[in-house]
């Protein structure tokens, strides 16, 4: 089945579980921290600039932001974890939505987990792996902003982060720049195989 990403609309925000639209159509979930780049991913996979806000202030997102992509998928953009800005109210309350996320029974087709690959993975994001990992959740590992390291030292980062995390050697990793558009190609075309292969 043909994706036309370029016809992805904003679909709406949920602020709770009970808000999130029917689950008519496939979703994938992206999860990860505040500013790892999930809002610039959504963005290059349309190739829109101004589809997802890209905030200055990481954690500004406290809701789930749901996007229709083509009529066919909806990317579910949750909360960002591990922003210090944040007040501790605010924290638990964005924090919870992500973990009720997972746990409602909601159908989850897939989760692309984004990590900054310039830095070491968080608690939360070893965390999230684990709970992944026994889930028995299909999900995907993106590593943004590899424009900042050359190839050489992007193999060498992937093998130190591969001694740190926890994800399976046949694990579907990406690496992408959303700036100069690397990786796009391949990660759309997973996406698309997994749903509808």
């Amino acid at each position: 089945m043909g994706v036309n990403f370029r016809n992805t609309i904003f679909f709406k925000l949920a602020s709770s579980v009970d808000a999130c639209p029917p689950q008519d159509i496939p979703e994938i979930v992206f999860s990860g921290k505040s500013n790892v780049g999930k809002s610039s991913l959504v963005n290059g996979l349309s190739d829109n600039k101004r589809l997802a806000r890209v905030s200055q202030t990481p954690g500004k997102t406290q809701a789930v932001v749901y996007f229709n992509v083509d009529k066919k998928f909806y990317i579910a953009d949750l909360p960002g974890y591990g922003y210090a800005k944040t007040s501790k109210e605010k924290k638990e309350k964005f924090s919870k939505l992500a973990e009720n996320y997972f746990t409602c029974g909601r159908k989850i087709d897939l989760v692309l987990h984004l990590m900054d690959i310039r830095h070491r993975p968080s608690a939360e994001d070893v965390g999230m792996l684990e709970f992944l990992n026994n889930s028995g959740l299909p999900y995907f590992v993106v590593f943004t902003k590899c424009d900042k390291f050359s190839r050489q030292q992007l193999n060498k980062r992937l093998n130190e982060l591969s001694q740190e995390l926890n994800f399976d050697d046949d694990a579907n990793v990406f690496l992408i720049s959303s700036e100069k558009k690397t990786g796009l190609e391949d990660l759309k075309n997973a996406i698309v195989e997994h749903l509808f292969g």
